[in-house]
């Protein structure tokens, strides 16, 4: 899981740099909109996975927002940004709140789903959390049937206190016949005293088929709604930051 990755554990602080909440205002703004086509209108919303909170800084102002996360520190940074919103640590697989919301956001740490029984048990939990009529939505970065390696991507930011951070990512397919891909990370974090530090990470990022996500969407009682790829990396392997909208979007509406 996501958690076991030093970057959103005992480097969670950096996050904020590594990737700045203002790089998700644009992928805040689609996502609203995708909220805005519920025919039961959207007031409520659960966000699983929520990790630093990057987006829900953008739909704060327009939802009430419940952030579920793994990570200890990924949850103390989003409660420095979002002290408005309710903060709940928990497992995207599992996690039942015993209420309902109008729509169920489950963003990039969907990723680290590696295996199909992962996958279904956070689509399960997004319709166990999602009301009757509601939509949920998910936004994985990579999909089997127009992943491209990439290289060169990455990002970065600074803070008053002089802080500086960055990144450089390299994702691959070591083995095209399973569902997960590679991200190789490098992170060059400096401090206000001009410390430097490099660490050097590897994650394995879920990539399913377009099929396999239609086939558990519907098994777990959604109603899919739209299926879309977005951002450069869809189709063409480009360079993007982290926080840059990419990848395929899924919405799909609770059954009543």
């Amino acid at each position: 899981m996501a958690d076991e990755y030093r970057v959103y554990s005992d480097l969670a602080e950096w996050w904020p740099l590594i990737s700045p909440p203002a790089e998700y205002a644009d992928e805040a703004t689609h996502l609203a909109g995708v909220f805005d086509t519920a025919a039961t209108g959207v007031r409520e919303v659960l966000d699983l996975g929520s990790g630093g909170g990057g987006v829900a800084v953008h739909l704060k102002d327009r939802f009430a927002l419940t952030l579920v996360d793994l990570s200890d520190g990924m949850l103390a940074v989003s409660r420095t940004l979002n002290p408005e919103c309710e903060h709940i640590r928990g497992d995207m697989r599992t996690i039942r709140l015993g209420r309902t919301f109008d729509a169920v956001l489950v963003h990039d740490a969907v990723d680290y789903m590696t295996s199909e029984g992962d996958l279904r048990q956070v689509i399960e939990t997004a319709f166990a959390n999602c009301r009757p009529g509601g939509l949920a939505v998910f936004v994985p970065d990579h999909i089997a049937d127009t992943f491209r390696e990439s290289a060169g991507g990455g990002g970065g930011g600074s803070d008053a206190a002089g802080r500086q951070a960055s990144f450089r990512e390299w994702t691959w397919d070591p083995d095209p016949a399973d569902d997960w891909v590679q991200a190789e990370y490098e992170f060059v974090l400096r401090e206000a005293d001009a410390t430097v530090q490099v660490v050097r990470e590897t994650h394995r990022l879920g990539a399913f088929s377009r099929a396999t996500w239609l086939r558990l969407l519907a098994d777990a009682g959604f109603q899919t709604l739209t299926t879309e790829g977005f951002g450069e990396d869809t189709d063409s392997g480009g360079e993007s930051s982290r926080g840059v909208m990419r990848g395929y979007l899924f919405t799909g509406r609770r059954r009543r």
